[in-house]
């Protein structure tokens, strides 16, 4: 599925699978985040077959123009769980709406482990 938005130029189209991208390399440049990893199985096995890997820990549903993004991360030992998570949650938002031009809903981060 795909978010749709209107402006004076014509239609855009944005892809799922595009904003994932985007809020995957915007999740791993934030501090405290060391990788983003799939939930189940097969995600993972999907991701095997994959050129990009930038996606992966990255769900994102659409609704209308709404944008809700689960992020399945792994953390750097010693740094605050909350502090990160609000950081992950502000700047992923901030950037998937400058690129999209659509209001994201809901991010929801799922800490997955930590790593020394």
């Amino acid at each position: 599925m795909s978010v749709n938005t209107t402006n004076a130029y014509g239609r855009i189209t944005v892809t799922e699978e595009a904003i994932a991208q985007v809020a995957g390399s915007t999740a791993l440049e934030c501090y405290g985040v060391v990788d983003l990893v799939s939930k189940k199985l097969s995600d993972t096995i999907s991701d095997l077959f994959r050129k990009q890997n930038s996606s992966r820990g990255v769900r994102v549903m659409t609704n209308g123009d709404r944008i809700f993004i689960d992020l399945y991360v792994v953390l750097k030992y010693g740094v605050s769980i909350e502090a990160v998570a609000q950081s992950l949650k502000k700047t992923v938002k901030y950037d998937v709406e400058k690129f999209t031009g659509m209001v994201v809903d809901t991010i929801n981060v799922n800490v997955v482990g930590i790593r020394v």
